[in-house]
């Protein structure tokens, strides 16, 4: 299993630039296939030939079949995808740490792209971008009904073009044109530090291909300030994912040597996998083993994973693993539930699907899929309560979404009328001086959640939240 690991390709899960994505593993189909529908490839080809002869006007042969193929790929599920020679290099980027654009994290709201945050030192952050800013057009394009995929595409190109982005702040209640330089983008995904005598916080934003490094560097940092570190707060909120081989490497970090981490499992012999804490499932072609540098104190240290409903994929992966081995206390809320395995296949020298092939199970085998972590103790996001936690996106709520293959889902009647308090919430709240609704930043003392699990590394009182309850997976209609 440790040579297949070394061998393969792209190894990625997660959602990547606010946009859901992808866990893959570079494999070969070896599965028999079925007969072809012959009645249903004719209809294919005869639709393709009215389609030039009648269409309106010319239609180029290869946009229709590449279209096809999208549409076929993507009304599988959310996360299956046709690349194109230009998705396919952005794909490749979005694990590797490095791209070109603008530099911030986005999502979508109401057929708009809303900016998560603005990536530090980027050309976006020094325009002066800002979280919860709406974007409506990009350069002449407006974004309404556009997908977030086109819209990233959009942003995204060569170094030192520039790209005009027409941005609504709703809390100024204006509109105005913002035009970026595009410069090479390198994301850091690992941030960390003492908050007090004996107690550090590492935050995880993103598993990439120098995560694990970084992450060693920033614990062998804490430690030479801190050596006798009394508790450890690995702090996974809204991190969307990322790189199998490092979200193993970050569990075994914590974890008793070749102690089961995740498996897989699907129709294809090799989507049945169980990836181990051990070097032959993280270590890379070529490299050493990361982790040697690590501090042995660092596998007993009192520990607190502190996750949110933008916690997924390989998050998710690290949360499990940590809870169903007890090595760690969970906290937070239920986690975004993206449990699927995408296979990425070459289509040809530029091009390929990625397809969902497998679910993804903890330690104890449980399905990650539509239902996510649900923390040991559900704290709120704020002193206040978890105001607009109903308003945020899970892999539940997607169209399509794959089930968790674990029972029958069942449907929240109480989910619509959360949501339409907690925009009547977030609308009031907009109407406050934007000082009193700032939220806090992860990791400054004014953070509600780290206080929380700064508390129970300590034996203090926690403030649990009142209202959270596990979010059951809902039934899908067919």
């Amino acid at each position: 299993m440790g040579q297949k690991l070394k061998i393969a390709g792209w190894v990625s899960v997660g959602v990547v630039a606010g946009a859901l994505t992808t866990v893959s593993l570079q494999t070969v189909a070896r599965g028999a296939m079925t007969p072809l529908p012959l009645e249903e490839i004719q209809q294919l080809s005869a639709v393709f030939g009215l389609v030039k002869t009648d269409y309106v006007e010319p239609v180029d042969d290869k946009k229709l079949i590449t279209d096809a193929i999208s549409g076929m790929v993507s009304s599988l599920d959310p996360h299956s995808q046709y690349f194109d020679k230009k998705s396919f290099k952005e794909f490749r980027e979005g694990t590797s740490g490095r791209f070109v654009g603008v530099g911030i994290e986005i999502t979508q709201e109401d057929g708009l792209i809303k900016v998560v945050s603005p990536i530090e030192g980027s050309p976006a952050f020094r325009a002066g971008l800002k979280t919860n800013d709406l974007i409506t057009k990009i350069d002449e394009t407006a974004v309404k009904g556009l997908a977030l995929n086109d819209a990233v595409k959009r942003m995204r190109g060569e170094p030192n073009t520039k790209v005009t982005l027409t941005i609504f702040r709703k809390d100024e209640g204006r509109t105005f044109p913002v035009t970026i330089t595009r410069e090479e983008i390198k994301t850091q995904s690992v941030k960390g530090k003492v908050m007090e005598p004996g107690y550090a916080w590492i935050r995880l934003s993103q598993f990439q291909e120098r995560t694990v490094d970084d992450f060693v560097r920033k614990v062998e940092e804490v430690y030479k300030q801190e050596p006798n570190l009394k508790g450890l707060v690995l702090d996974l909120r809204n991190d969307p994912g990322g790189l199998l081989d490092a979200a193993v490497a970050i569990s075994a970090a914590f974890l008793p040597e070749n102690v089961t981490v995740v498996s897989t499992n699907g129709q294809l012999a090799d989507s049945k996998a169980t990836y181990k804490a051990s070097p032959d499932y993280y270590q890379r072609r070529g490299g050493g083993d990361p982790l040697k540098r690590l501090p042995a104190a660092l596998k007993s240290v009192p520990l607190v994973v502190l996750v949110n409903e933008g916690s997924a994929s390989a998050s998710e992966i690290v949360a499990g693993a940590l809870q169903d081995h007890k090595r760690a206390t969970v906290m937070g809320s239920q986690t975004f539930g993206k449990g699927s395995v995408q296979t990425v296949r070459p289509l040809g020298p530029d091009t390929g699907i990625k397809l969902t092939t497998a679910r993804y199970y903890t330690p104890s085998g449980k399905s990650i899929q539509a239902k996510g972590i649900v923390p040991d103790v559900m704290i709120d996001e704020s002193e206040e309560g978890n105001l607009f936690a109903a308003l945020r996106m899970r892999e539940a709520d997607l169209d399509k979404h794959l089930g968790s293959g674990q029972g029958e889902e069942k449907k929240d009647e109480a989910r619509e009328k959360a949501r339409e308090e907690a925009r009547k919430r977030m609308e009031e709240e907009a109407k406050k001086p934007a000082a009193d609704r700032k939220i806090p930043e992860f990791g400054t003392d004014k953070d509600f959640q780290l206080v929380q699990a700064l508390n129970q590394l300590k034996g203090r009182p926690v403030l649990v939240s009142k209202t959270l309850t596990e979010r059951k997976e809902e039934k899908k209609e067919n």
